[in-house]
């Protein structure tokens, strides 16, 4: 494999580095990685690795674009919201250069499509942001031996470490079990610095290249920590945990993470049949006279505290704003011994404009 001359100007800058040259770019037409996910970690990947020449490029999500990605997502625009992420992301990829390859997943990783999709790729990049999907991805990539590039953030918080690197520690040796389902909100409902996703999404692509390229020190066995109010950042070092050992994909990732199995209908299906929920509302006052589908509003943090306000003569169909503190709330009212149906909003009410509805 070669570079033609077209090839040879787009990457100029790298084959004037000693540690890339023509033979590291052409590792680098070779390489194949697959990126999780195309949210706020994501699109700084794809587009470094998409302008730095990976060969090989897959992306799998089944979101749609929102408007409340872009303060973000930079990889979006105005004229992209109700699209595919996927698809609009590889659009503009291809633009940035045309000598990459894509393949694009328009679909939720799951345990059933997990193999198929990570056998084809050397390296996967994890921009989630849910714990069932990280336990789910390092688990086959263990399974497989695929490397692992990992990123979080958390308001003005990032993290960053490469997994199972040359047989290295694995997620399960730093994070053995995960957190209580309450105890780490979603970007969703508690904010996040725009540009941090940015910052982190930078230091996973940088791990990718260095991987590829055989260059400096990868990231296994450490954690980078950064804190962007401060700009300082801290590596914490962890070994690998010889007594974890994964044989298979049999963990229930949802329960293993402390999550209840929840039933879910989405806001075409409920408009179907109105009349047979009862909505119950856990945002805020605020968010609630900003925008609702009417119901019962009681916050969720005040939702133990007035669970005698709730009627249980129809079927309950709780939400909020991305799905996740009405999650939270299904779960706390399992717990209080509610046993009628409980639905949750698949998307929550951002999903509303992903239908192309209006509310009722």
């Amino acid at each position: 494999m070669n570079l033609t001359a077209e090839e040879r100007k787009q990457y100029s800058r790298h084959l004037l580095l000693n540690e890339v040259g023509e033979e590291g770019q052409i590792k680098l037409k070779k390489a194949k990685v697959l990126v999780i996910g195309a949210g706020g970690l994501s699109t700084p990947v794809l587009q470094y690795l998409t302008a730095a020449g990976v060969g090989r490029i897959g992306v799998i999500d089944d979101d749609v674009v929102d408007e409340t990605n872009l303060q973000r997502q930079v990889l979006f625009t105005q004229q992209d919201k109700g699209k595919s992420k996927v698809e609009s992301a590889v659009q503009k990829l291809k633009q940035l250069n045309p000598f990459v390859g894509f393949d694009v997943y328009k679909e939720r990783l799951s345990k059933e499509n997990v193999f198929n999709v990570f056998e084809l790729y050397g390296i996967i990049v994890d921009g989630t942001d849910n714990f069932p999907t990280r336990y789910l991805i390092n688990d086959a990539a263990v399974l497989l031996d695929k490397i692992v590039v990992f990123g979080s953030i958390f308001k003005f918080d990032g993290q960053v470490s490469v997994f199972n690197y040359k047989n290295g520690p694995t997620y399960r040796c730093i994070y053995p079990t995960p957190p209580s389902p309450n105890a780490v909100p979603n970007c969703s409902d508690v904010g996040v610095l725009g540009i941090l996703p940015g910052i982190i999404g930078s230091f996973q692509a940088n791990e990718v290249l260095k991987i590829i390229l055989g260059i400096g020190e990868v990231l296994s066995g450490k954690l980078l920590q950064f804190d962007a109010l401060s700009m300082r950042q801290s590596m914490l070092t962890f070994k690998k945990n010889p007594s974890i050992q994964i044989t298979d994909l049999s963990e229930d990732y949802q329960g293993f993470c402390g999550l209840v199995e929840i039933a879910e209908v989405n806001f075409n299906e409920f408009k179907a049949n109105a009349s047979a929920y009862q909505v119950l509302d856990v945002r805020t006052a605020k968010e609630y006279q900003e925008f609702s589908i009417a119901g019962l509003n009681i916050p969720l943090d005040e939702l133990t505290e007035r669970l005698s306000e709730i009627p249980t003569d129809k079927k309950l169909l709780v939400v909020c704003k991305s799905g996740m503190r009405s999650r939270k709330a299904i779960q706390l009212l399992k717990k209080s011994s509610f046993d009628f149906q409980l639905y949750n909003l698949k998307g929550g009410l951002d999903s509303i404009k992903s239908y192309n509805q209006i509310p009722l």
